[in-house]
């Protein structure tokens, strides 16, 4: 019997806000919620973006002014709104009008006149470049003449061709809510973000993980582009051209499996298995994959699995600008005929486009086995029964497309044909689009999701694309996608891509339904596909199942009298997890950060031959592993 991967926990942080309880999904579809779901939704974001928060049990302003509750969304409805989501770049990153750069240039003789300047001696270079020669050196300065032309560096400021992002609420500071020791921001994000996720579950940690042996948890994180800003690999590569040093944190803070090693050692204390795959755009699948099979095979019972990444530094926005990749200033005014950005719409999937826009996302999630989330009475949010990942073969530019993603959707839309039938899969499905932005992305995966709509006979498939609100944020970028599929199950809505004025002419449409406005899905939203289409053919699509439909699968595997008993359980773990909800809403989140607390001590180490035990946790490790060959030995 395959045991089913369930979510019972999720949250993060992203352009949205914040992601548990919907909250992040729910600031997607603001203007067509109901007007209490609103207010809550920008009550939270109020609170993460430090507006409002409780004193002296009274909620007060930034200021120390009171303001009741219900006056919070009216007071910061127009604030919230314009400083969420995809906008202008902000100074909290970089002055994107100033943003500084080193001007090579060349100083020589003139008219066979040699040049001559003063300079500290103590910073003269050693050995001295050719062509210069000290003249005079008294009270600590230095004439230098040079004869033959030299290169400087100089530093100086332009302005950069992109100043669009998805970044996270203003106000908003990972790094102020705990000790962050100068943590690069993604890994200050993962913090964030895997507590978040723990918290949400509504069962404390310890109490879940006595339920299993410490080796049957694991973690899988990663971030694709490593952390590069100062205070991680970026700040390592820059140090001596700044003439700085070399920090003894850079490098291995820098490395991209941070994000689940910080999870292990900071958050959850797991000594379970650990590890980190990185498949460009389309990481966060990759590493969910790993969950779903290490949970379907019975390794492991409890996995928590996400991604962080934080690219928007100059450096990274160069790099994707060089690729033209990226929507420039210029680029969107040509396309508005307009002589200012609208920064709001720069990212329109499937539309009239000319690129990405990069964001910042740290998105985790909490999964384990169907019958431990019965036993535990945990809020079965999905459940995940395949992801499928498939590469291009031979390719010309290892940045384009390619075949593997026609494999990949086709595989889980069979999968899911296979599991609960055509009709299902034609008329409660719909599609979590990759939908970069770029102008080839809109053909070519359109053309995907045409195809496969013909091969399956489905019609109308509505589709959506999260990367108009929240940017593309790379590693985490089918995560949003998760987050919001999450959302579309609880309230029946399917964000439109309401950046994208009309569908662009070359777009595949005819079996597809692409919602340019919000699109109401009651009824039919059973399943979700996640699509990622990624750099160098990483190509994944995961199917998630809605709560109604794994309720359903539960009920005939457990029987009705199972499920009665957990329904009632589960019931005290959703109003722990309310508490939880309700305390961030009133102030600043409060993370998990257990920096040298609870550390095993190796001299307590028990072993024998049947079994390791670790000081501090309840169960053992058992050492009587089956033979997986017992018919070759």
């Amino acid at each position: 019997m395959t045991r089913l991967p369930v979510i019972i926990g999720f949250g993060g942080i992203g352009a949205a806000g914040r992601s548990s309880f919907h909250h992040a999904y729910r600031r997607t579809v603001l203007d067509s919620l109901p007007i209490a779901q609103r207010h809550t939704t920008l009550r939270a974001l109020a609170a993460m973006m430090g507006l409002v928060h409780t004193q002296n049990g009274q909620t007060v302003t930034a200021d120390g002014s009171p303001l009741a509750i219900d006056a919070i969304p009216r007071h910061f409805e127009a604030y919230v709104r314009d400083h969420t989501l995809i906008r202008r770049l902000e100074p909290q990153y970089f002055d994107a009008d100033q943003m500084a750069v080193q001007l090579n240039f060349e100083i020589g003789p003139s008219n066979s006149k040699p040049v001559v300047f003063a300079t500290h001696t103590e910073e003269l270079p050693s050995p001295l470049p050719g062509g210069w020669r000290v003249l005079s050196q008294a009270n600590g300065v230095t004439q230098i003449e040079l004869a033959t032309a030299t290169d400087f560096r100089i530093e100086t400021h332009r302005k950069i061709a992109v100043q669009s992002g998805g970044q996270l609420p203003t106000g908003f500071d990972p790094t102020k809510l705990y000790p962050s020791r100068f943590h690069p921001r993604g890994l200050a994000m993962t913090i964030i973000a895997a507590s978040d996720a723990a918290k949400s579950v509504g069962i404390d940690w310890d109490v879940l993980t006595a339920k299993v042996q410490p080796d049957e948890v694991a973690v899988y994180a990663s971030s694709a582009m490593a952390q590069l800003d100062q205070h991680g690999t970026g700040g390592m590569l820059q140090a001596r051209l700044k003439g700085g040093r070399v920090s003894s944190k850079q490098l291995p803070l820098g490395l991209n499996t941070m994000p689940a090693d910080f999870v292990n050692a900071y958050v959850l204390g797991s000594v379970g298995c650990t590890g980190a795959i990185a498949g460009a755009c389309a990481s966060f699948l990759y590493n969910l994959r790993l969950a779903v099979e290490d949970i379907q095979s019975g390794r492991r019972r409890v996995v928590v699995v996400g991604n962080a990444e934080a690219p928007l530094v100059p450096e990274v926005i160069e790099g994707y600008h060089a690729m033209s990749a990226l929507a420039t200033d210029e680029q969107l005014c040509k396309l508005d005929g307009a002589g200012v950005p609208d920064y709001r719409r720069a990212s329109r999937p499937f539309g009239e486009n000319c690129g990405f826009v990069l964001g910042e996302s740290a998105q985790y999630f909490v999964l384990c086995d169907d019958a431990l989330a019965l036993e535990l009475g945990a809020d079965i949010h999905a459940a995940v029964p395949d992801v499928f990942v498939n590469a291009d073969g031979f390719k010309k530019s290892i940045s384009s497309p390619g075949p593997g993603n026609y494999i990949t959707l086709a595989k889980a839309v069979a999968a899911m044909r296979a599991l609960l039938g055509e009709d299902t899969v034609r008329r409660q499905s719909f599609i979590q689009a990759h939908g970069s932005s770029t102008p080839q992305n809109r053909v070519t995966e359109s053309r995907i999701f045409d195809q496969v709509a013909r091969a399956f006979d489905i019609h109308d498939w509505p589709v959506t694309a999260v990367k108009a609100f929240l940017g593309h944020s790379l590693a985490p970028a089918s995560a949003d996608q998760l987050v919001s599929s999450l959302g579309v199950f609880k309230h029946e809505l399917l964000p439109g891509i309401k950046t994208t004025p009309e569908i662009a002419a070359d777009v595949h449409r005819e079996r597809l339904n692409i919602a340019l406005r919000d699109f109401d899905l009651k009824g039919r939203a059973e399943i979700a596909f996640l699509n990622s289409k990624g750099f160098g053919g990483n190509n994944a699509t995961g199917a998630i199942l809605s709560p109604r439909v794994t309720a359903a699968m539960l009920t005939k595997r457990h029987g009705h009298a199972v499920m009665a008993d957990y329904e009632r359980r589960r019931e005290a773990v959703r109003a722990k997890a309310a508490e939880y909800d309700e305390a961030c809403c009133q102030g600043p989140m409060q993370p998990i950060y257990r920096f040298g607390d609870a550390l095993i001590d190796e001299t307590q180490i028990e072993i024998d031959s049947h079994s390791l035990r670790l000081p501090g946790m309840p169960n053992s490790i058992s050492l009587d592993l089956p033979n997986r060959y017992p018919d070759m030995v």
